[in-house]
Order: structure tokens, then C-alpha cells, then sequence
């Protein structure tokens, strides 16, 4: 099993806690998690990355084994250690936003 770790607004959305785990079949990827985790939980269909298209949102970003792999293709083979389940794949939502002073 694959486990997943939500943002808390995307654990709210989805009726779900901090970790859901997932069966992936085939080779695990960003995509084949990402298509597991909106078959799973529809209410995060669209959130994550765009309906038509599959790009990922701009302000999302995927991380697994203290690496950012958003940058990546969706369809490279994410590490053995998530594969396993031993380590997490971690979705988590940017920060933006600024102060201004004055």
C-alpha cells in the first residue's frame, strides 16, 4: 500500500485524515498515485492538477524521500522506499502571499 500525506484543507475536502493509504497498480508513479487518490476520494478531482490537461496546479507540490519531485515527470517511477510504502508520498500546498508595508 502507498501512503499518501494530505494538506489539511485536501484532509477536509476528502472527509479523510493526515495519511490515506492507496493501492497502486503497475509502477508507481506521480500519476498512477494521483489517479488512484481521485478515483478514491472524487472530491479532490480537479484539485490537485488540472481536469483536462493533468498538469499539476501551480501551487502544489509532490515530495518523496525528502525530495522535491515536482519538477518531475508524472510518469517516472517514483523510489522504491514509497513504492513499499516505507516511506510516504507527500502532497503538499505552496505558500504565497507577501506583506506590504506601508
Amino acid at each position: 500500500m502507498i501512503q499518501v500525506v494530505l494538506p489539511k484543507n485536501l484532509q477536509i475536502l476528502a472527509g479523510v485524515g493526515r495519511i490515506v493509504e492507496l493501492h497502486v497498480s503497475g509502477p508507481v508513479t506521480q500519476r498512477s498515485i494521483l489517479d488512484a487518490l481521485e478515483e478514491s476520494y472524487p472530491a479532490l478531482l480537479g484539485t490537485l492538477r488540472d481536469r483536462n490537461t493533468k498538469k499539476r496546479r501551480a501551487m502544489i507540490r509532490f515530495f518523496a524521500c525528502e525530495e522535491d519531485l515536482s519538477a518531475e515527470s508524472p510518469d517516472a517511477e517514483l523510489p522504491q522506499e514509497v513504492a513499499s510504502g516505507k516511506e510516504p508520498f507527500l502532497i503538499i500546498g505552496a505558500i504565497a502571499g507577501g506583506w506590504v508595508y506601508g
